[in-house]
């Protein structure tokens, strides 16, 4: 049981490192993942989240703490618990993010992170359908393809955004991502490609590589300063697994600041207050902590959506016979279509409000369908200003910490968040939708002040799924990691995975964690040189 590389967590991450670090003989790895394997046939069906999320085989099930900016109310916040994490349950949707986000990683102190520094991660990772060019790879693990599907109401979404002044684009991944048109999907084939199917499956076979499913780590385990190893739970027997060069946390936003914690690195006050060792003091492990509020608006129409094809048995099954027969069809959607960057205020440089459009509804994301005809244009801030925080409730490593995510903390989170509602309804206006727009079922027309929108997100916002930053990368005094992703005052430890950003990309967060880890394996096989 002893490796030169243990890597915890076996997603978006941790499986491209296994892939990158046993690419060549020398290294040994092993990677533990405390889910188990990929093998719910559910996972690899596009639109299988519905199946996915909120099922204990392959979710944490997380549940925030009462939120005071939501009303006080507690939040699902599905994370992946299987190989691949939560890219084998998320929504497929591609996005990297803005150059300035990047740059300002750099401008924080974190040289060779800057877009310039990080844009041959992204090539590199990527097998673009549409081939290659300054922006885009191919002939890299993880398929980027365009979607199988197209649906009127969403070419009808699509204009009524260029009627608003919102531009249409084709990429969003490429010189600017201001714009409005569908999504590209990490889909290969009309399935999945998540990072167990396009990082470890290739390398799954190589002898320097242990894959061990199912072993929940409790701590990492220190001495003279230095990692050593780790503490999991493999099956039902507690074992330690020594690592000879560094051990990686890749547990995500969630699991990476959970286990420093129960591990004695971390804030001295949670630490004395829990009876737990300290072997480290970091102020910041577990703090800054950044998601997206997804604030859902929904439309009744006079056009079939897909509430009406789902509810019906024979269109259910005429869509399943798409998908088994020709890989089209409803099944190959991601969880939206068309994405919309766009911009609260003209003057702003960038945009800081993104939609994602669905043709469905339902009352909570990932259930049931509505069962009347019905879009939603789900939008989000890009860049909030609120902090919250991952902290421990007990020493027991089999007990979820506690989330906090400060949701619409400050003035701008909250006046972006009603604006965006607002966009939304401009859009919903246009000449090309209000012929298809019967009324509007959330948040209701009724509602026009700015204290009755905001009251109403506080009752209905949720997660889009996005948490990062417990684990920032930085020099100052909150920071956790280096630039070189090593942990501040330890030894032979790193964190790579979403947690390290320190501050939240402008969009979905799946590819730059990717894109981490892609960089990442280049620093570690660099420092082992």
């Amino acid at each position: 049981m002893e490796f030169d590389y243990i890597i915890v967590g076996a997603g978006s991450a941790g499986c491209v490192l296994a892939n990158r670090l046993t690419e060549t003989a020398g290294a040994s790895v092993a990677l533990l993942e405390a889910g188990g394997r990929d093998w719910n046939p559910w996972i690899h069906v596009p639109v299988g989240y519905f199946k996915t999320m909120h099922n204990p085989n392959t979710d944490w099930c997380y549940q925030t703490e009462p939120d005071p900016g939501l009303n006080g109310r507690s939040i699902p916040w599905p994370r992946g618990k299987v190989l691949g994490g939560s890219s084998s349950i998320n929504g497929l949707l591609y996005i990297r993010g803005q150059k300035q986000d990047y740059d300002h990683w750099r401008q924080l102190g974190n040289d060779g992170w800057s877009f310039e520094d990080v844009l041959p991660y992204f090539r590199k990772s990527e097998d673009q359908q549409r081939g290659g060019d300054d922006y885009h790879g191919t002939g890299g693990p993880l398929t980027v393809s365009d979607m199988r599907t197209r649906r009127d109401l969403c070419d009808a979404f699509i204009d009524a955004a260029a009627e608003i002044g919102i531009p249409r684009t084709s990429d969003f991944n490429g010189a600017d991502q201001y714009g409005v048109g569908y999504f590209q999907l990490t889909m290969r084939n009309g399935l999945r490609c998540s990072t167990a199917r396009s990082y470890l499956s290739p390398a799954k076979n190589r002898k320097s590589l242990e894959v061990v499913p199912k072993a929940h780590t409790h701590r990492v385990l220190f001495e003279n300063g230095k990692a050593v190893g780790v503490e999991a739970r493999i099956g039902n027997k507690v074992m330690r697994l020594s690592a000879r060069r560094e051990v990686i946390l890749s547990a995500g936003a969630i699991g990476s600041p959970q286990i420093l914690q129960l591990s004695g690195v971390g804030p001295a006050e949670l630490l004395r207050k829990l009876g737990i060792e300290a072997v480290h003091l970091l102020e910041g492990v577990g703090e800054n902590l950044q998601d997206h509020l997804q604030i859902r608006s929904v439309y009744t129409c006079n056009v079939p959506t897909l509430n009406d094809e789902v509810n019906n048995f024979f269109r259910r099954m005429w869509i399943g016979i798409q998908f088994l027969t020709t890989r089209t069809g409803p099944m190959t959607m991601g969880a939206s279509q068309v994405c919309a960057f766009a911009k609260t205020h003209a003057s702003l440089e960038t945009p800081d409000i993104q939609f994602h459009i669905q043709p469905l509804s339902s009352n909570t994301p990932g259930q049931n369908l509505d069962s009347f005809s019905a879009f939603t244009t789900s939008v989000c801030q890009l860049r909030p200003e609120s902090r919250g925080h991952i902290r421990i409730k007990s020493p027991d490593p089999e007990k979820a910490p506690a989330i906090s995510p400060n949701y619409l903390a400050t003035p701008t989170d909250r006046k972006v968040a009603i604006e965006g509602v607002r966009i939304g309804r401009k859009i919903a206006k246009t000449p090309s939708l209000k012929p298809i727009v019967v009324d509007e079922h959330e948040p209701g027309w009724t509602r026009e002040s700015d204290e009755e929108l905001l009251n109403w997100i506080r009752d209905r916002a949720t997660t889009i799924y996005h948490p990062v930053g417990t684990c920032k990368m930085g020099r100052d005094d909150r920071a956790v990691v280096d630039p070189r992703l090593r942990v501040h005052g330890i030894g032979n430890l790193r964190v790579v995975d979403a947690s390290v950003m320190p501050t939240i990309v402008s969009g979905n967060t799946n590819a730059p964690t990717v894109m981490i880890a892609e960089k990442a394996a280049d620093m570690i096989k660099e420092d082992a040189r």
